[in-house]
């Protein structure tokens, strides 16, 4: 007979549960390692509960649990036996399977696209842009509108409306026409996952493998991320003090723009090239995704009225998310949709994920109702403002004409061209501020051709995680750097 190659150590008492655990886990082992053949009899529960020093009670439990996961055969009377047709699965020292898994065309593109990390350094200072400050959250508020929906939980739990509960879009409609100038009906509303699942469900429903769509350059990484996954073909457009330059756009199936604060830059798209672009749109039969990532984050002017609001023939479908208010682990979202793509949206987004969860929806519904989203807007909105009057002054103290700072008058983040650096030593400047536990990120890769000789290196600086003296300690630390660097 053969003995166990696993053991069951001996130390500190443990629960009963954790024991049978560890017992399972070990002839498990054993059996897909081949030291039990198929068809084989185990020694006797009590011969294993003498060896490994636990109650027989323990180790019969986990025979029992083994039985009826089917890797043991009982019966009364008799040992246990090793299940009919089990066999070893576990590789020998230095195997390699004849050949990976295949991947779709779609997993193909996916894994050969440039990496994003998800879990970035954790920097003493740092500027990254899209993260918020966690004192900024209405937690109050947010504990008082969940504890609400919890507590009017209905009698039978069931799935929802895929396209949102309509607490949450009613709310949705009303604010946007109060906060943004955007007449929709609630049906025209879908609440996704965040930004990221609107741009999924648009690729998925609208682009083809080979299909073109027209992105602004610099742009907004993860969106061209999901096109190109998708198989498209992008056709970058310059980006200028005008936004997206749009007298020449090719012919396309897609477009996305930033209109109201284009991402990076900071410019908005002019009256003239509003027209131009939808215009372009209709003449071709195309859509238009509008993310309108930060509006709620006007310094000194007043709010820029969506593209989707001069939309007359279906184009637009207006990309909006709780992100850059609440928080961005809430993954809250909404699209304002056409009404010729309502139902096909519907169906994708239950196809996706059945619908988005219910309590985060219905607390978001009673903030925005009580007046209590809009109140904590404004709150954050000069909060902000503060912390970008901060930003800016030390950049002007301590940084001066060495370097050019756009995209000031909305959002939550700055572009600093810094003057005298070329393009090609922003990644050591963004290095050496790693080294030294400083988060500094460089607008090179939103470029199509991130390489470019005769761009100046740039930084894109997020504030609204920061407070005022972390700021001004993090631009000092910039000016040291850029000292080291000769510029």
């Amino acid at each position: 007979m053969k003995r166990p190659v696993s053991s069951i150590p001996t130390g500190p008492v443990e629960d009963e549960i954790g024991a049978q655990r560890r017992v399972i886990a070990a002839i498990k082992r054993e059996i897909t390692a081949g030291v039990h053949a198929s068809g084989s009899r185990l020694p006797s529960t009590r011969a294993l509960a003498a060896e490994w020093g636990l109650s027989r009670t323990t180790v019969t439990a986990a025979f029992e649990q083994l039985a009826a996961e089917g890797y043991l055969e009982t019966r009364p009377g008799a040992r246990a036996r090793v299940a009919a047709g089990l066999v070893r699965t576990e590789p020998t020292p230095g195997y390699m399977p004849s050949r990976p898994a295949e991947l779709s065309a779609y997993g193909q593109r996916l894994a050969s696209a440039a990496p994003i990390p998800w879990n970035p350094q954790p920097f003493a200072l740092d500027f990254r842009y899209g993260e918020l400050a966690g004192s900024d959250f209405p937690t109050l508020a947010w504990r008082r509108a969940l504890a609400n929906a919890v507590a009017k939980r209905p009698s039978r739990l069931r799935y929802g409306d895929p396209r949102g509960l309509p607490e949450l879009r009613a709310a949705l409609q009303g604010y946007l026409w109060r906060g943004r100038g955007l007449r929709c009906e609630i049906d025209d509303i879908l609440v996704v996952n965040g930004s990221q699942q609107g741009f999924d469900l648009c690729t998925r429903l609208l682009l083809d493998p080979g299909d073109r769509v027209v992105i602004e350059d610099p742009g907004y990484n993860l969106a061209r991320q999901a096109f190109l996954t998708a198989g498209a073909e992008l056709s970058p457009q310059p980006v200028d003090r005008e936004g997206m330059q749009t007298a020449k756009l090719p012919p396309a199936r897609l477009a996305f723009v930033t209109p109201s604060h284009q991402l990076p830059l900071g410019s908005i798209l002019s009256a003239p090239r509003r027209q131009e672009l939808l215009a372009w749109a209709a003449r071709h039969g195309a859509a238009i995704i509008e993310d309108d990532y930060d509006a709620e984050y006007r310094h000194g002017v007043g709010p820029v009225p969506p593209l989707r609001s001069l939309d007359q023939t279906g184009s637009v479908i207006y990309l909006g998310t709780v992100s850059k208010t609440l928080s961005p682990t809430l993954r809250l979202g909404y699209l304002v949709l056409p009404p010729a793509l309502h139902e096909v949206f519907a169906r994708a987004k239950r196809m996706v994920d059945r619908h988005t969860p219910e309590l985060e929806q219905a607390a978001l519904a009673e903030l925005i109702a009580s007046g209590a989203y809009e109140r904590h807007v404004r709150r954050i909105r000069r909060r902000n403002g503060e912390r970008r009057a901060a930003l800016l002054k030390a950049l002007r103290e301590r940084l001066g004409e060495r370097v050019s700072i756009t995209g000031t008058d909305a959002g939550l983040h700055v572009l600093a061209w810094i003057n005298g650096l070329p393009q090609a030593r922003e990644a050591e400047l963004t290095e050496r501020a790693a080294s030294a536990s400083l988060g500094l990120y460089g607008v090179s890769g939103l470029y199509d051709r991130p390489d470019d000789p005769e761009r100046r290196a740039g930084l894109v600086i997020g504030y609204a995680a920061l407070d005022e003296a972390q700021i001004a300690t993090g631009i000092a630390r910039l000016d040291g750097l850029l000292r080291e660097l000769g510029a």
